[in-house]
Formats: C-alpha cells, structure tokens, sequence
C-alpha cells in the first residue's frame, strides 16, 4: 500500500517556505506547492445533534470563497495563544459553545484525514458531541458573525440542497458527517 517506489522523485526535497502568515504558509517542495498550517493541531469538525434530533450547522461568510456557507461547528486545534496544547477533543467542545451556544457532557473520536491532501497538510478530525445542552446564544467569538441552524435529523440532506440552490457554499464533508452520525457504532 505505502510503496516508496510510487512516490514522485521529487516528494523528499527539501521543504521551502515561500510564504509564512499568521495561520498559514505556503511551501514548496520539487515541483509541489502546499498550505501548511500553523498550528500543529490541525482542525475539528463537530457533530452535534440536540436532544430533539436536530443537527446543528453553522452559516457564516468566508472571504476565501466570497461566499456564504453552511457547515458543521468546527474549528481550529490550538489556535488560541493559552491553548497551543489542547487536542481535538478540548478544541471541539470549546468551538462547539462558542459557535453554538451548546455545551456537550463529553466528545468522542470519530475518524481523522486530509482536508484537501493535494493542496494541504490539515488533517481534520471529526468527533460527536453527546448530550447537548443549550447554555447561550452561539455566533461565535468577536471576529465571527455565525448563525445557528438547528435541522432535524431527517430533513438534514436535503435542507442542505436547498441551501446550495439558494446560493450558499455547501461542504462535501457535511455528507460525511451526516453519514458518521448514522454509522457512530462502527467506529466504536
């Protein structure tokens, strides 16, 4: 499966950094170039569902795209200067108060991979919220304008759609989250 004779000539070159910013930089290797992030902890996808069967997704602008989006809570792992060491499981239960305003009696792993593995090294974890309790309003910190959508769990797909045909930016990783929500059990 990992036979080093597949790999392009060039994947053990040197790394070279071309571009460092805040969150991101942008490398180059042979002929490759990559966003890395940052931070070491990568990124965290929630999934919540209500104690009514409601998922939870989030609406916000995204200046990358110039577009709105729907998606699940997440965010990044040890973005925060006090919290460079917390893990995915930590990360997920404070992104998911502060993007929701639920609190979550404890998270669980669900799976990890690569967000985009052609144009980054982010590996993304998706984990479940269990328990859920509404302790605020959500939206996010001071520099994010979220909105809060509480869908039932089995309207979920296809208020997704609507959304796309309403113009908004839709996650593919929301389809596998939504799968990952039926199928906890086989990832223990």
């Amino acid at each position: 499966m990992n036979d080093i004779n597949r790999k392009p000539e060039d994947a053990n070159n040197p790394a070279e950094t071309l571009y460092q910013g805040r969150w991101l930089r942008l490398r180059r290797r042979g002929r490759w170039e990559y966003a890395e992030r940052n931070n070491p902890g990568g990124a965290v996808i929630i999934l919540a569902v209500t104690p009514e069967d409601k998922v939870l997704f989030v609406e916000q602008y995204r200046v990358a795209i110039q577009q709105f989006t729907i998606e699940m809570p997440a965010g990044l792992v040890g973005d925060l200067a006090d919290q460079e060491h917390e893990g995915a499981l930590l990360a997920a239960q404070r992104e998911l108060e502060e993007e929701t305003g639920y609190r979550c009696s404890h998270v669980s792993f669900v799976h990890e991979g690569p967000s985009s593995s052609g144009m980054s090294n982010e590996i993304i974890a998706f984990v479940r919220a269990h328990d859920l309790v509404k302790v605020g309003n959500g939206g996010g910190d001071h520099t994010e304008n979220i909105v809060v959508h509480e869908i039932p769990r089995r309207e979920a797909g296809a208020w997704l759609v609507a959304r796309a045909k309403d113009g908004y930016s839709i996650d593919p990783k929301l389809f596998a989250g939504l799968w990952f929500i039926e199928h906890a059990e086989a990832f223990g």
